[in-house]
């Protein structure tokens, strides 16, 4: 149980256990059944044969098959889903930022808060059978490093639960995300197309667009959770001061007064809107959030609503 506590109790858990996250795309190949979507299929025509996997069911284990070539496929069959569920994780050190202010306190922590969406989201899709992949993205994003690994996956089944939990607990944010050259990046490396999650603070100069356009082309699924601390849409400054920021160190004067804060809360609902109607052109879900509203509304309230979750 101590292993739950950082990110969500047992009692969310089991309410996790009980959902599915919903695509509109037909996928071929998942166990029959074992999803719910809104495009069902009804055949069991055989259609093809892929690798087993971890957590697959044994029962769609061809053992003839096997026992000629000493390696377990498992049987696909016409209309059946297998999605392949990709959770993006902005980890730069712009992301670890809300609360706190030198108090000690992470209350409002995009990163915190980030990773308990994704873990809640990573543990609906491992409950439905789906195939899941977590990857950070930052600088070292595709890393080997043995001491800060920055994938988790493929996994399915349940039983990954544990260990998704622990890998999300460990990681931190740092360094800078180029969100253009991963999103690329990704969209040159990852394998099997399905839904997208991008869990991001979208503070990338270079922008996400073409990226994200790379992503779609290649089949994705995309839904965009646009990561706001409540500081960064009213913040509370007044006075002369100097901006830093905290990925290139990048320093600017300014004068706060209330004609300053109303004219950022326009360019910022301008920028909101902006990104939303670029995502709703292509077909990409955009969810924009601060970590003030309770995270698990986000997945039992706001996601449900929306159809994306059920």
């Amino acid at each position: 149980m101590s292993e739950l506590e950082p990110l969500f109790d047992e009692t969310f858990l089991r309410k996790l256990n009980r959902l599915s996250l919903v695509v509109h795309k037909r996928r071929s190949g998942q166990l029959k059944g074992e999803r719910r979507s809104t495009k069902r299929g009804t055949s069991i025509e055989f259609a093809d044969y892929r690798n087993y996997s971890k957590g697959d069911d044994l029962r769609r284990v061809d053992w003839n098959i096997y026992a000629r070539l000493e390696r377990p496929f498992v049987k696909l069959f016409e209309e059946e889903e297998d999605l392949s569920v990709h959770l993006l994780l902005d980890a730069s050190k712009s992301m670890d930022w809300g609360g706190g202010n030198g108090s000690g306190s992470r209350e409002n922590n995009k990163w915190d808060y980030a990773r308990r969406v994704a873990a809640a989201l990573g543990v609906i899709a491992l409950g439905s059978g789906d195939r899941l992949n977590v990857t950070l993205l930052n600088e070292q994003d595709g890393s080997d490093r043995a001491d800060a690994p920055t994938r988790f996956g493929p996994a399915r089944s349940k039983g990954q639960t544990l260990p998704l939990l622990r890998f999300l607990t460990e990681q931190e944010a740092d360094g800078n995300t180029d969100l253009n050259r991963s999103l690329h990046r990704y969209a040159l490396t990852a394998r099997r197309p399905g839904l997208l999650i991008l869990l991001t603070d979208l503070f990338s100069p270079t922008g996400y667009e073409e990226g994200m356009s790379t992503l779609l082309a290649q089949g994705y699924e995309g839904l965009v959770l646009h990561t706001l601390a409540p500081g960064e849409v009213n913040p509370p400054l007044a006075g002369d001061l100097k901006l830093v920021d905290v990925e290139s160190g990048h320093e600017q004067e300014v004068t706060i007064d209330s004609g300053m804060r109303s004219l950022y809360r326009q360019r910022l609902t301008a920028w909101q809107d902006e990104v939303g109607r670029w995502c709703g052109q292509r077909g990409v879900t955009y969810m924009p959030v601060t970590t003030d509203v309770p995270f698990d509304q986000v997945i039992l309230f706001h996601m449900r609503r929306r159809g994306l979750v059920r």
